[in-house]
């Protein structure tokens, strides 16, 4: 190769950005209710909170010389549609997403639930990332790891 580095089909990252608005409690069944007011203060309020969420999908994948794209990204709103507004918005996330019946529905675990329901529809390996910004200030990063 004389040192020089051989292009063939450069890795590109892709994003999508979508919001939703929708409501959760924060509380866990394997605490005492002093335990998850003490842990979730306000987010513990019974009757729940909302939010107005952003979902940022990264997708990592080689650009496709014929089509010049890592994936059209009508597809992926597509495939967000189903996953995630269909899914999620206007509802109540613990009552209205079965994945939440004894799931805690923090940002980290929307997030987490997001990637599940989205790989469905991609394919192997090219989902990135998954970001949920739950306020200006809080995010959830995932990225399909697990310990």
């Amino acid at each position: 190769m004389n040192g020089t580095i051989q292009e063939t089909n450069p890795i590109v990252y892709i994003s999508r950005t979508e919001s939703f608005s929708a409501c959760h409690r924060l509380h866990s069944t394997q605490l005492s209710d002093e335990e998850n007011k003490k842990i979730f203060g306000k987010c513990n309020n019974p009757n729940g909170h909302g939010h107005n969420y952003s979902v940022e999908v990264i997708l990592r994948g080689p650009v496709d010389p014929v089509t010049g794209m890592v994936m059209n990204l009508t597809d992926l709103k597509k495939f967000m549609n189903m996953a995630i507004m269909d899914v999620m918005d206007h509802k109540n996330v613990d009552k209205d997403v079965p994945y939440f019946k004894n799931v805690i529905s923090t940002a980290e675990n929307i997030a987490v639930f997001i990637w599940k329901s989205l790989s469905k529809h991609l394919e192997p390996g090219l989902l990135y990332e998954v970001k949920v910004h739950e306020t200006g200030k809080n995010v959830a990063f995932y990225r399909g790891e697990y310990v």
